[in-house]
């Protein structure tokens, strides 16, 4: 499954994949591409009733959430070949942006069952929100993101500091409403951010749970503290409170950003996120361990290495 407009060179991604499935003794792939009006599921539904007991998928944020929606409880394993810049999956499995190295955790063959989180007819595998992340989102400049990659976001971030705080009711699991005045709710199945940033350190892929963190800064002074405390990895982190449930929703006065894994869905005044345990079958670099994900990415790219350069033979 892959997203032509992520993907520099297409061509040395077919031979890189082409490559490195003959030297494993894998059949050739069957190609796939994403359109504007179909990010993927359509795909990758096709290619589940076509019989793939894998399925690859090559781009951004918003193609991996849309093989996610279409792959979650089949079965079928997901194997992630990062592009784009955002790759929040790609993040919390090490992966870098090497497409080669994705390959290579694919054939060495760690899978492991993760939980993904559902809202309406799509699922999302690293976080969901509504306020402050997804307004940064949007506001993050396309042309910044191909240049300087992930740090572009911090630009959008600074556009929103100081925006007035959301009126939001957060229920869990049924619970009573919870009133807060946050920056945002972040509902996380894993815990990585892009630039190795640990948001939810408590958060795991498989245990049947959603993580939820309520951000309340409100002046820059607020958001120093609280960045300072998740970059040094401190157990407590200032105006941000962290829940678990197994079913959220959140209710706003009006209508706000929302995002699902990176990728911004329409605005809008409610998210109601539950789980589903284990409905990924995901791809994984060995030794299967770590709750990151991230477990031995760096041995996987140096085990790429051959394929690339073989690949880079043939252009």
């Amino acid at each position: 499954m892959v997203n032509p407009t992520k993907v520099a060179d297409p061509d040395h991604l077919r031979r890189t994949l082409h490559e490195g499935l003959r030297r494993a003794g894998w059949p050739q792939p069957t190609w796939y591409e994403t359109t504007a009006e179909d990010p993927g599921r359509g795909q990758a539904r096709r290619a589940v009733a076509d019989g793939a007991e894998l399925v690859f998928a090559c781009g951004g944020d918003g193609t991996v959430t849309a093989v996610v929606t279409a792959l979650a409880g089949t079965g079928v394993a997901l194997a992630v070949l990062p592009a784009g810049t955002g790759n929040l999956l790609a993040a919390n499995l090490g992966l870098g942006n090497d497409p080669a190295t994705g390959l290579e955790v694919a054939l060495e063959g760690g899978r492991r069952r993760i939980d993904v989180g559902a809202i309406d007819d799509r699922c999302f595998v690293v976080m969901a929100g509504m306020g402050f992340d997804a307004q940064m989102l949007e506001d993050t400049s396309e042309k910044a993101k191909k240049r300087i990659g992930w740090l572009a976001y911090l630009g959008g971030a600074a556009k929103h500091l100081l925006d007035r705080p959301m009126r939001v009711r957060i229920r869990l699991d049924g619970g009573p409403p919870m009133p807060r005045r946050p920056a945002a709710v972040i509902v996380g199945n894993v815990g990585r951010l892009q630039g190795g940033v640990r948001l939810l350190s408590k958060a795991e892929p498989d245990d049947g749970k959603l993580n939820v963190a309520i951000l309340s800064p409100t002046n820059l002074a607020h958001w120093a503290a609280l960045v300072w405390a998740v970059l040094s990895r401190r157990e407590r982190v200032p105006l941000m409170e962290t829940y678990t449930a197994q079913r959220v929703e959140i209710y706003s006065n009006r209508a706000r950003a929302r995002q699902l894994d990176g990728d911004t869905i329409a605005p809008g005044k409610v998210m109601k996120i539950h789980v589903r345990p284990k409905a990924l079958l995901l791809c994984v670099p060995q030794p299967d361990a770590d709750p990151d994900l991230a477990y031995d990415a760096d041995a996987a790219a140096r085990r790429a290495e051959p394929v690339r350069e073989a690949a880079e033979e043939k252009a």
